[in-house]
């Protein structure tokens, strides 16, 4: 059954005009208007995206590449915790056997049973592009909400809701609206989508728009329902737009993001920022209390954290948490340049932490590409951890490798790596989540993909102890055990 929304999409098109930046078109030739599939079946079993960004034409292949099932960081969350069923559900990008199509799976992990359900497919993006890939939340009543996403404007976006609470079996096609200059429009494209349920008051997002001159422009809107949503606001359009991550805790979103300087194209990005909104986006302050006028447009404003730029360093942004203060925690890559290889070493794994009235530093570790995504878990107010994949794995500087999880003691003055979770592997392991609200059995999710060549794709979990779990690909029962990694 397809989705009747190609006539606002191509509305969209014609009045925005092609958008799609250079690089898009260069690493992404399926990327072109298709109108997505409902499938709603079985799966059989998890089969993760494969997708490749930019061919760099020396060893490395492409500027990046690999599983992208759980890609990219600033998509949020993959997976969410309900205590209510004690389960984890989670989405993921997936594909068919011949890596042909974007295919977005919907599961959950049951933590009475230890057991995975095989996944729904519930819609056929019709691209192979993983900046496509599907976010996930659950509201107050329990129903699943799917967000899909669009890499621009060149596909559009879509919103599924299941029919029943926690139930991912059917879902039903929302026709969301949103105000555009005070009239209700099809809410129909948004880009780097970040959903949070905030309780008794409903979904606060933040995503990017992109504008007629293929800026990516960061902002936020609110819905008291999914349905129906208010006026999209800018966060912040400093030069040549924005990547952001963001967080919630008890109706707290925190969002760090960076900046495009002008001239210097879109794989350049730097500086560090961060705001925080207790009030479901009525007003944003930074961690200090101050309230910042929106949008910020200036590279010297109140939301500074890192100023990378003056060190003549790109910045790429990892994850964001809060602490048991409500304070944010905030990691990231530093490199000398977006290249592939050793060039640009070394890739610090920073740790920036709100402390009292300063924001304090320390490194992590180091590793071998600017795309060795990981997460960062707060435990208590000394013992942090940090999982991802900062062992060089089988395609050495390519995006991922072996994950390893490393450990502090004393608030992040000093790590130590306290284990290597995967060895040996064939292929790297990329792009490490943990999920809103994790719990010790199901704390992360990952996916592998060689780093050079198209290839199948597999992915994995992990709890709290490190030890890792691969969701088969091929299985036709209900509930599937997964196989434990040795």
């Amino acid at each position: 059954m397809s989705l009747n929304l190609k006539v606002s999409a191509l509305l969209l098109l014609l009045a925005c005009g092609n958008i799609a930046d250079a690089q898009q078109k260069q690493v992404d030739p399926d990327a072109r208007y298709a109108e997505a599939e409902i499938v709603q079946q079985k799966a059989n079993g998890f089969k993760g995206i494969w997708y490749m960004n930019q061919p760099s034409n020396d060893e490395y292949v492409y500027k990046y590449s690999g599983g992208l099932a759980v890609y990219p960081a600033n998509h949020r969350p993959f997976a969410v915790y309900s205590k209510e069923v004690d389960k984890t559900f989670f989405c993921f990008g997936g594909t068919d056997d011949a890596n042909s199509t974007l295919l977005h799976n919907v599961s959950y992990f049951d933590h009475k049973t230890k057991k995975v359900a095989n996944p729904v497919i519930l819609l056929d993006k019709k691209t192979t592009d993983a900046h496509d890939n599907p976010v996930i939340s659950i509201d107050d009543k329990g129903h699943i909400w799917i967000f899909s996403t669009s890499h621009g404007i060149q596909r559009p976006s879509y919103i599924h809701k299941s029919r029943k609470p926690y139930d991912i079996s059917a879902f039903e096609t929302v026709n969301a609206t949103e105000l555009v200059d005070g009239k209700e429009q099809p809410f129909n494209n948004f880009s780097y989508f970040q959903i949070y349920p905030i309780k008794g008051k409903g979904f606060l997002a933040l995503f990017t728009k992109y504008n007629k001159a293929a800026q990516r422009v960061i902002g936020y809107n609110t819905s008291p329902d999914g349905v129906r949503w208010g006026e999209w606001k800018v966060l912040a359009h400093i030069q040549t737009g924005h990547y952001q991550v963001s967080a919630e805790a008890d109706g707290k979103v925190g969002v760090a993001f960076d900046y495009h300087p002008d001239g210097k194209g879109l794989n350049y990005r730097t500086n560090l920022h961060y705001l925080e909104t207790s009030d479901f986006g009525k007003t944003w302050q930074n961690a200090e209390g101050a309230q910042a006028q929106l949008p910020i447009t200036s590279t010297r404003n109140i939301a500074l954290v890192k100023d990378y730029a003056s060190e003549k360093l790109n910045c790429y942004l990892l994850d964001i948490t809060f602490d048991k203060k409500k304070k944010p925690a905030i990691l990231v890559i530093s490199s000398k340049g977006f290249e592939a290889g050793p060039g640009n070493n070394p890739r610090e794994w920073t740790l920036f932490q709100r402390k009292k009235k300063t924001w304090n530093k320390s490194v992590v570790t180091t590793s071998d590409s600017n795309y060795d995504m990981g997460s960062v878990y707060v435990e208590s107010r000394k013992v942090m951890k940090v999982v991802g994949p900062t062992v060089d794995g089988p395609q050495a500087y390519n995006p991922g490798g072996e994950v390893a999880m490393w450990l502090t003691k004393n608030g992040g003055r000093t790590w130590k790596k306290e284990k290597q979770l995967t060895q040996n592997s064939e292929m790297n392991h990329s792009y490490v989540r943990r999920p809103s609200h994790a719990q010790p059995d199901f704390y992360g999710i990952w996916a592998d993909g060689n780093g050079r060549k198209p290839s199948e794709s597999n992915l994995y979990f992990t709890n709290r102890n490190g030890d890792v779990y691969r969701l088969p690909r091929s299985r036709s029962e209900d509930m599937i055990t997964p196989e434990l990694v040795k």
